[in-house]
């Protein structure tokens, strides 16, 4: 199902919301079939696992480790065990033990070590998500002072940016600079001036 860049420039609109649709649906079904939920904020991730009504903590084994995380009930094959897609303060990590009316719950707050990036999946070899199009709620956003949000809005575009296989903010801001500077000095020849 993977298209490159230019193959998705190329497509219609029309084959593009097809194309998306189909994606988000193979998505969603793949998220489904695991084990556990999970979603994400930049700062932190939540795995939760519906577990049987009378589960007290001491039946579970919940192993948090800065870059593995092994998760089930003692004496079974574990529900989670593998290594997470990328390390987390462990210090800053915890689980709990929710009631719910159906059942309980075990939530798993994972806290990202590098705050400033969506995860594809949890744990590697998992099903993954397209982070080119996670859009993180306007209100989270918000909440946000000006420069972290700043930070949070450049990186977002600069992901679309390198998903569309186009400059970066950074990238742009060199080429503007340059072209000022061409306007300003147009004696100078620029025709093998290089980006770097």
């Amino acid at each position: 199902m993977g298209l490159t860049p230019q193959e998705y420039d190329a497509m219609t609109e029309e084959e593009r919301k097809a194309y998306d649709e189909a994606a988000r649906k193979k998505e969603e079904e793949e998220q489904a079939a695991l084990p556990y939920k999970w979603k994400q904020t930049l700062i932190e991730v939540d795995v939760s696992i519906e577990v049987p009504k009378q589960t007290r903590p001491k039946d579970l084994i919940v192993d948090i480790k800065a870059n593995y995380l092994k998760v089930g009930f003692k004496g079974q094959t574990p529900i989670i065990d593998g290594p997470l897609h990328r390390a987390i303060k462990t210090e800053d990590s915890a689980w709990t033990l929710i009631d719910q009316s159906s059942g309980k719950e075990l939530n798993i707050q994972l806290e990202k070590f590098k705050g400033t990036e969506w995860w594809k999946c949890v744990i590697e070899g998992h099903a993954e998500v397209d982070t080119t199009k996670i859009t993180p709620e306007n209100s989270k956003l918000s909440d946000l002072d000006g420069e972290t949000r700043g930070m949070v809005e450049k990186m977002m575009f600069d992901q679309r940016q390198k998903a569309a296989n186009k400059p970066s903010s950074d990238e742009l801001k060199k080429f503007e600079t340059l072209e000022k500077f061409k306007k300003a000095h147009p004696e100078l020849d620029f025709t093998n001036a290089k980006m770097s």
